[in-house]
């Protein structure tokens, strides 16, 4: 598959949310297709993958029982949101291999963090992060051209709801994920009304849909 041609808007990167969902719009309360999940994200060989505390956290044991090859020369850069100072494994992030290094987003309320801590950070808000600013410092460091949103719903809904996305990408499952499980993609806060443009769709032999839209400014 050939790579995604994006149009980065003047002072910040080109943002996309790429999730896995059911028919309902769930992230969770089924097992999507991983291969083919991470096979069409890196058609956008993104600079800078974005997400949050909470889904750090959610897999936080798992990276820390993981193998650890190092940083990927070539990877992208690990940006977490992490206004509330919760994540404290970020050396197991750097070394996982997926990535060439790790960023924390804090704010100027964000609690102490311990002394020595090796983790590069960028303090940008005072009660919480900033988002915005936050993009546009994120294009100050040059080289970024695409940030891909890698989130389990909140950090996706805030991003929304700051007009901060170009680009919404659903790998949108045959199935129901139900009433109790249903972990809706752009979080549980209430949005604005939304114009979007379908760029593409493809549908694969298991009945998995791929939907791309462009939001509309």
């Amino acid at each position: 598959m050939s790579p995604i041609t994006t149009g980065t808007p003047s002072g910040r990167p080109y943002v996309v949310v790429h999730v896995a969902v059911s028919l309902d719009g769930s992230t969770t309360g089924f097992q999507p297709n991983i291969g083919l999940f991470y096979e069409l994200a890196a058609r956008w060989d993104e600079d800078v993958t974005l997400t949050g505390a909470d889904t750090i956290l959610a897999q936080e044991e798992a990276l820390a029982n993981a193998p650890r090859p190092g940083p990927a020369e070539d990877g992208p850069l690990l940006i977490v949101v992490d206004g509330q100072g919760r994540v404290r494994g970020w050396d197991a992030l750097r070394e996982a291999g997926h990535w060439s290094d790790v960023l924390a987003l804090h704010a100027e309320k964000t609690p102490p963090r311990p002394p020595g801590r090796a983790v590069r950070e960028l303090v940008i808000g005072r009660e919480r992060v900033d988002l915005n600013a936050a993009l546009t410092s994120i294009n100050d460091l040059g080289g970024v051209n695409v940030v891909r949103v890698d989130s389990g719903g909140a950090l996706t809904g805030a991003l929304l709801q700051g007009s901060l996305i170009d680009e919404v990408s659903l790998l949108v499952h045959p199935l129901l994920a139900g009433s109790e499980e249903r972990k809706p993609w752009y979080g549980t806060q209430s949005l604005t009304t939304k114009r979007l443009e379908r760029i593409a769709s493809q549908t694969f032999d298991d009945g998995i849909v791929w939907l791309r839209y462009r939001l509309r400014k």
